[in-house]
């Protein structure tokens, strides 16, 4: 009996052993999976915060950096305004100074110019023509043709050249020779043989010319020269006066002059003492000296208008 007690009690002592094991690794169990729980969650926990401070730290970059490049764009175009400013009161400097150089050279000019024909006035109320006679003759051209020889003067830019009719009248070949000694090829633009003028032409435009003289204003007795080529000479200078106004019965007027004229001054200008035509020489009285008639340039404008009119071309 004690034997069957002891082997009892023995059975009942393994059997809450067991039972004591099982509860341990339980209890062991639900520890190790509450520690993996709270390790997983710690660690995802860990990695949120730094998937924050991540975002946090690159937002808080992007926007340092977005607020830096807008100071700096901000700063250059600061910089650019205050460069082009500049740039501009510069130019504006310079513009300013340019047009007061300019007025002080057009001034300078215009004195200079008024000094000059001063001169020439003293000068030839002297009875000197000297100062004019240089730049005069630079217009004057000899009229060379196969029939003979005569002059003519340049009017306006073009190379537009007025002379007689009666000098290149039945010429097969005109040519115009300058007083620079530069011979050129002419054609012709028109003529009025009423006013016995012609209007050549030459490939050149920038010989110096003469202008027009208002005829009106000339006086009798007033100085005057005529310039030409009188039998072939060339490039001649007499002087003498206005010495009547006369109505031909073409009702055209000429200046009647003592200038003296000679074969060759056809077509030349007549100058008064500012350098202006006041008429073209056309003819003299044979068997008479110092019997020259000139058509007034009032006449002779009005005969070159109506010629480039009708062939249709203009001049200044």
């Amino acid at each position: 009996m004690p034997e069957k007690h002891h082997e009892t009690a023995e059975k009942h002592h393994h059997h809450y052993k067991k039972k004591h094991i099982l509860a341990s690794v339980i209890v062991l169990a639900i520890v190790m999976g509450s520690l993996l729980y709270y390790t997983n969650y710690s660690v995802k926990k860990a990695r949120e915060d730094y998937n924050e401070k991540i975002v946090f730290l690159n937002n808080t970059f992007q926007t340092d950096l977005t607020n830096a490049k807008s100071d700096l764009t901000a700063q250059i175009n600061l910089l650019e305004n205050l460069l082009e400013n500049a740039q501009k009161e510069n130019q504006q400097k310079i513009i300013t100074l340019t047009s007061l150089i300019e007025e002080i050279e057009e001034k300078s000019n215009l004195q200079l110019t008024e000094l000059k024909s001063e001169l020439k006035s003293i000068q030839i109320k002297s009875a000197d023509f000297s100062a004019i006679v240089d730049d005069v003759l630079k217009s004057v051209v000899s009229v060379r043709t196969d029939k003979g020889q005569g002059s003519g003067v340049i009017i306006g830019r073009g190379g537009f050249i007025v002379t007689n009719v009666h000098v290149i009248n039945g010429a097969s070949r005109v040519e115009i020779y300058t007083y620079g000694k530069d011979t050129y090829d002419t054609s012709l633009v028109g003529y009025n043989s009423d006013a016995d003028i012609a209007v050549l032409k030459i490939d050149e435009g920038n010989l110096q010319y003469l202008e027009f003289a208002d005829s009106d204003d000339i006086k009798i007795g007033d100085k005057v020269i005529a310039l030409g080529n009188p039998a072939g000479l060339d490039f001649t200078v007499t002087e003498g006066i206005i010495s009547a106004k006369r109505k031909a019965s073409n009702n055209l007027d000429y200046f009647q002059t003592d200038v003296p004229l000679n074969p060759g001054n056809s077509g030349g200008p007549l100058v008064n003492k500012e350098g202006n035509v006041v008429g073209i020489n056309n003819f003299k009285v044979g068997g008479f000296e110092s019997l020259g008639f000139a058509l007034t340039s009032d006449d002779v404008k009005d005969a070159v208008d109506a010629i480039m009119q009708n062939a249709n071309v203009s001049y200044p």
